[in-house]
């Protein structure tokens, strides 16, 4: 049983005029761990192009008027998704908005009837990869071809079975 979160998070989709929260979310983030790499940039600057378009959706977290996470989910086929470019704001870290986000990715991947979440981390990311275990997530190869020179660790949890 998951424990009660300790701030309730409503959780939105993407408008344009939250651009630069969503890359403000993720590059800081990504520089408190590793760094922006060109991959990253190229995705937090054009949303639309690298994520929208692509049948993909982009949600944010808010305690009241203020946005505090983010996170994306990008078709990889017609059977498997992408959990991608989640962040939660520093200082709002720890009071269950990871749980929370987490339950909603879910909620999205099931009414869009997909087979499969991946996703892309690293070792270091202890509370990150406790989330993602938490919830199911197992460990699978990292392909060769891997767009994020940081992920050391890929995981997948299957939704349904093929």
């Amino acid at each position: 049983m998951k424990p009660t979160p300790k701030t309730s998070v409503s959780i939105f989709p993407y408008r344009a005029e939250f651009k630069s929260v969503f890359f403000e979310l993720n590059a800081e983030w990504l520089e408190a761990y590793f760094l922006v790499e060109p991959y990253d940039l190229k995705v937090l600057q054009n949303p639309q192009e690298m994520i929208l378009n692509l049948g993909g959706e982009i949600y944010f977290g808010a305690i009241g008027d203020e946005i505090v996470a983010t996170f994306a989910l990008t078709p990889q086929s017609t059977r498997s998704i992408e959990l991608n470019k989640m962040a939660v704001r520093k200082d709002k870290r720890g009071l269950g908005i990871g749980n929370q986000l987490m339950d909603y990715v879910l909620q999205r991947c099931q009414a869009r009837d997909f087979n499969a979440l991946e996703l892309y981390s690293h070792t270091k990311l202890e509370s990150a990869l406790h989330l993602y275990r938490k919830y199911g997530f197992v460990e699978i190869p990292v392909p060769n071809n891997c767009v994020y020179d940081r992920a050391n660790i890929r995981m997948e949890l299957i939704l349904k079975q093929r």
